[in-house]
């Protein structure tokens, strides 16, 4: 009896040292986390300079920033000095923050998703999925920005599961706001969402959403559901929240 009492005894102690001394959300963190960036707008003549509008993630060669499109702020061709200019802000490895002037490189409105290209130096991008798996159950974690600067911009992650996989219909359109886009958008049907039990607020839209199990993205975050006005989101998060599956990135990626 006591020798196998002595064996349960051991084997729990070393599966409570193995749980100590891995954690692959914490591997996730660290490696993820300077793959993050913000978008927004630059401005030398502004105060703040760089406003911020979303969150984003290197991609491809580093060179490729991916977002939402519903981020992007409205920009000028206008090129003079003191017109504000689509930019991304990052921490350098002293943790000093510094900006990057980008432009637009491809956009797919329907799936929400736009790529910026950068005009100088690449960042260190992430792994993106195969297209189709992502599983319903799966932990993921969410990296970003919520709330912007109110927090200081250092990525956040807020870790969940895949709720369900479900289809995003268009809403009903009265008559007078159909035109040819739209009417294409209802021809072309609904299209793929993951459903997450993950709490996101303003400003985590555009940031990557990992499995953790695999540290690759499956999906950039996009709406979050809420309850009454837009401020609810941070004084009642519903804790659902959605991303495009990436697969629609990888699409984009090989179009551009």
């Amino acid at each position: 009896m006591t020798a196998t009492r002595r064996t349960v005894l051991g084997l729990g102690l070393t599966a409570t040292c193995s749980w100590l001394t891995a954690n692959p959300l914490s591997d996730l963190i660290d490696a993820a986390k300077p793959s993050v960036c913000a978008v927004g707008s630059f401005n030398a003549l502004d105060s703040p300079r760089f406003r911020f509008r979303g969150t984003g993630f290197f991609v491809g060669d580093g060179s490729i920033v991916a977002t939402c499109w519903h981020v992007l702020p409205d920009m000028t061709a206008d090129t003079r000095p003191g017109i504000s200019r689509l930019a991304i802000q990052i921490a350098g490895p002293d943790g000093e923050l510094g900006v990057r002037e980008a432009e637009l490189l491809s956009s797919d409105r329907q799936h929400d998703l736009a790529l910026l290209r950068l005009k100088d130096g690449p960042g260190p991008p992430v792994r993106l999925a195969p297209a189709g798996t992502a599983r319903e159950g799966a932990d993921v974690a969410l990296i970003g920005f919520p709330i912007g600067g109110v927090l200081g911009f250092k990525p956040v992650t807020h870790r969940g599961i895949i709720a369900s996989i479900v289809a995003s219909a268009l809403p009903a359109l009265a008559a007078r706001q159909l035109n040819e886009g739209s009417v294409t958008r209802l021809r072309e049907g609904s299209f793929e969402l993951l459903q997450l039990d993950a709490t996101a607020y303003p400003g985590n839209s555009g940031g990557p959403l990992f499995d953790v199990a695999t540290q690759q993205v499956v999906g950039i975050v996009n709406m979050v559901l809420i309850k009454g006005n837009r401020e609810s989101a941070l004084s009642q998060p519903t804790g659902i929240t959605y991303a495009v599956p990436v697969r629609y990135l990888l699409e984009l990626l090989a179009r551009s």
